[in-house]
């Protein structure tokens, strides 16, 4: 063991490395266990008519509510029952046509085998992952995971390390198993996820972030070219819709065709908007999501979209700066 003061950088960084090859070959040699046992935990899992009911001690119960919350996030309810807790009143969240997913590196803990006749009791599936497949838990259990390591990445072989890794790996390898299973789609994980990022860019649609109405900049075809700029000067988002006497869009005038006006002899005063506006404006139909209007625009490098009914009306504008502010960015 090295003292502080022979320590460098170089020796932690060899330190980590140590730990992350023995990590990762306990993870891999999970892949050689996911046999029928896997597809059978599974298929209990998948028929669960009530909840996956997660638990485990110590170390173990931190990993089993991160498995708890990935199910629940990804098509299969499922919450975290602390076993302490269990014994002691909690137990009555468990009912039948729930599932249990009990981890626990030993096949051992206490507080689980206490459980083990209540859960008989209640007839409910038991799904173990443990280390010992000739332990307790794992011979009482419906189905056992075998999440066991040569060694934990602890020097000392106290500190849950490999074994907790594993075991997050195998649950992670149950919820996408069932995820796929149940055809879960990305909207289906936006809509419970509507607070973060990806929610926002898989629900959000353009008509909740539009400038309609007295907001949205528009002028009729033969408007001159100043009046057109008044109306993006008030308006604000630097263009304006122009339309046929139909009310349909007929074009669109930027702040980029501005500066090529400018650049010309013209009289903004009596030239209609119609000699300079550009013709084929990018569009998009209403109840879209907002994220496939920003790939509209990055695609065509511009910063506003104009979203037409099926009739070809504009019924607003959408700016780069909407979805900024919304988060689909």
């Amino acid at each position: 063991m090295l003292s502080s003061i022979d320590r460098r950088p170089e020796d932690f960084a060899k330190l980590g490395q140590a730990v992350i090859e023995i990590e990762a070959k306990a993870v891999t040699q999970l892949i050689q266990r996911l046999d029928e046992k896997f597809g059978l935990a599974c298929e209990y899992l998948l028929g669960c008519q009530g909840r996956i009911i997660v638990t485990g001690m110590g170390k173990s119960g931190h990993i089993g509510n991160k498995i708890a919350s990935t199910l629940a996030s990804t098509g299969s309810p499922a919450f975290f029952v602390h076993p302490g807790e269990a014994s002691h009143g909690d137990m009555g969240m468990i009912r039948t046509g729930d599932v249990i997913l009990a981890i626990s590196n030993s096949g051992r803990t206490a507080e689980i085998v206490t459980l083990l006749p209540l859960i008989k009791r209640l007839n409910v599936p038991l799904i173990s992952l443990t280390g010992n497949a000739q332990s307790l838990i794992a011979k009482a259990s419906t189905v056992h995971l075998d999440v066991s390591v040569e060694q934990e990445a602890c020097p000392l072989g106290l500190a849950p390390t490999s074994s907790t890794t594993a075991a997050l790996v195998m649950g992670d390898a149950l919820a996408i198993a069932l995820l796929q299973a149940r055809g879960f789609t990305a909207e289906d994980f936006a809509l419970s996820h509507p607070g973060g990022q990806l929610g926002r860019r898989l629900l959000l649609k353009v008509d909740d972030l539009i400038h309609c109405n007295d907001e949205m900049p528009v002028v009729s075809q033969g408007t001159t070219v100043a009046e057109a700029l008044i109306e993006i000067t008030q308006k604000k988002l630097g263009m304006t819709c122009i339309v046929d006497k139909h009310g349909k869009l007929a074009g669109i005038f930027t702040d980029g065709d501005i500066r090529r006006v400018l650049n010309k002899d013209l009289d903004i005063h009596t030239t209609p908007i119609d000699n300079v506006m550009t013709r084929e404006a990018k569009t998009i139909g209403l109840g879209l999501l907002a994220a496939e209007a920003l790939q509209i625009m990055q695609n065509y490098e511009i910063t506003s979209l104009i979203i037409v009914n099926e009739a070809h009306l504009p019924k607003g504008v959408l700016h780069l700066h909407d979805l900024l502010r919304a988060g689909v960015i």
